[in-house]
């Protein structure tokens, strides 16, 4: 007798596919659990606290004693500009030059208003509104570079960075995905500085504000600053970022921007003026001045020694070289990481 193996009449069905996980995902969850970035980040909310705080302090509604001191100032300020004024005359005359040339409109006091020397004011939503979204973009710009730079930094100073290349070998998918998730991350923090300096300076309206309106386009305009400076923000993120994967570590990241902004840039400033104009610090400026930034071309001539030519840096020209600086860091950063060996 011969036994008979009875055979299967189904094959076997294929063994699961393991699901992979998100690497955008795990980017994500890794910068967001960064305790560095959370301290950063409450330190922040700290500063908003105590620049609310501050600010209620200090604003408020003048009693008698305070506008008649600041009056009394202001006349002392005109008193003494009739002083000036007077000797300017003799000058003029001497020199044989019109005296509203040589010394120019006399002050009135309609010119000079009482409640600039008020040491306590109202809060005036109207003159404060582009000027604190573009201290607000200025700030978060600064934050973002921190978090750019440590973000990278510490991936490259623990290594992981490397042991992820185990899971994926694409390093261009790599670099690529770190990137894009500090680009949301700036994005998601010039948003918030702008909100959080809406939601200030609707307090301050509120609570000791002046009950004078905001002029035509005052909106429009506040808008486009706060656009503007969540641009500066996410740009200088990434710079932040481009630098610290340049040299593979968060402390020289932020030595090397020290000495180009404190060192570098002051000495072009003295060796070569022209170059003004084509400076980080001077475009990051200029991205977020409404109007952008006038600057005096002092490597040029005027029709006099007394009047030099004027440059202005625009709003446009601001972005397109801030872009420039961060595409250029990010570019070749990314280049290295694709080519280099990474031991």
């Amino acid at each position: 007798m011969s036994a008979v193996t009875e055979q299967p009449t189904t094959s076997p069905e294929p063994a699961a596919t393991r699901p992979r996980g998100s690497l955008f995902r795990a980017e994500v969850h890794r910068f967001t659990s960064r305790r560095f970035i959370q301290v950063l980040l409450a330190l922040a909310t700290l500063g908003w606290l105590g620049a609310v705080v501050i600010g209620l302090l200090n604003f408020g509604e003048p009693t008698d004693a305070d506008l008649a001191a600041a009056t009394q100032q202001r006349d002392e300020f005109l008193a003494g500009e009739r002083e000036f004024r007077q000797v300017c005359e003799q000058d003029a005359e001497q020199a044989g030059q019109p005296v509203d040339q040589f010394c120019g409109p006399p002050l009135t006091e309609s010119d000079v208003p009482v409640e600039d020397f008020l040491t306590t004011a109202p809060f005036d939503l109207a003159s404060a509104g582009e000027a604190g979204a573009v201290g607000f973009a200025v700030a978060a710009a600064v934050l973002a570079f921190l978090i750019g730079a440590t973000w990278i930094g510490a991936e490259w100073s623990t290594r992981t960075i490397v042991a992820l290349l185990f899971w994926v070998p694409n390093r261009l998918k790599v670099i690529g995905t770190k990137t894009g998730v500090l680009a949301l991350a700036a994005l998601t923090l010039g948003v918030a500085a702008q909100l959080a300096w809406l939601a200030m300076a609707w307090l301050l309206d509120a609570l000791v504000g002046s009950d004078r309106g905001v002029p035509d386009g005052f909106w429009s305009g506040l808008l486009a600053a706060q656009g503007r400076g969540i641009v500066l923000t996410v740009l200088v993120g990434l710079i932040g970022f481009g630098l610290a994967n340049l040299v593979r570590n968060t402390g020289a990241a932020l030595g090397v921007g020290f000495v180009y902004f404190a060192v570098a840039e002051n000495a072009l400033r003295i060796l070569e003026p022209t170059t003004d104009r084509w400076l980080l610090s001077t475009n990051s400026i200029a991205l977020v001045l409404p109007g952008g930034l006038e600057l005096f071309d002092l490597g040029g001539g005027g029709p006099s020694a007394a009047e030099p030519t004027t440059y202005l840096v625009s709003n446009l020209q601001g972005g397109l070289v801030v872009g420039v600086f961060a595409a250029v860091l990010i570019g070749v950063g990314t280049w290295l990481f694709v080519r280099r060996d990474l031991h």
